[in-house]
């Protein structure tokens, strides 16, 4: 089963559970990832899926660091709630050592050296990681092993 297609009975399950807040948030989802469809004229598969639902929790992470500093604790919680649904949809992730050690690999690869470097770089890393790591990290990853 595709995640397209995940996403799809989950939300029926939460229709029929008459979990409104679940429900809200796969909505929200399918609604980017129709939009995605519709702009681009493609058929999504499960990369262009989690790439969306990457982009979707980043956005809530920016809320909720906004909420937090408005003393809006509320609002903060919403977002939060709608990130843990978010998350579900995810693989994985990759831990820090295997990050840092996934980035060394490719900057040898490469023979990289320096900042100058760091496009080619991160473009070859997003190529290999994406979906499977938080690109924040990754590009903290990719400072370091080129300035070391």
């Amino acid at each position: 089963m595709s995640l397209k297609e995940q996403i799809t009975e989950d939300m029926k399950a939460a229709m029929r559970a008459k979990d409104a807040e679940r429900l809200g948030t796969i909505r929200l989802l399918l609604s980017a990832m129709k939009q995605k469809e519709v702009d681009e004229r493609i058929e999504l598969d499960d990369m262009a899926v989690v790439a969306i639902v990457d982009k979707l929790i980043k956005q809530r992470k920016d809320s909720i660091a906004a909420f937090e500093q408005a003393a809006r604790q509320d609002l903060a919680d919403k977002e939060k709630a709608e990130m843990a649904v978010l998350l579900a949809y995810l693989p994985a992730r990759m831990s820090a050592e295997e990050v840092t050690a996934a980035v060394q690999a490719i900057v040898a690869e490469l023979g990289a050296k320096g900042p100058g470097d760091m496009g080619k770089v991160m473009g070859a890393v997003k190529a290999q990681l994406a979906g499977k790591a938080d690109m924040g990290q990754v590009s903290a990853a990719v400072k370091a092993a080129l300035a070391g």
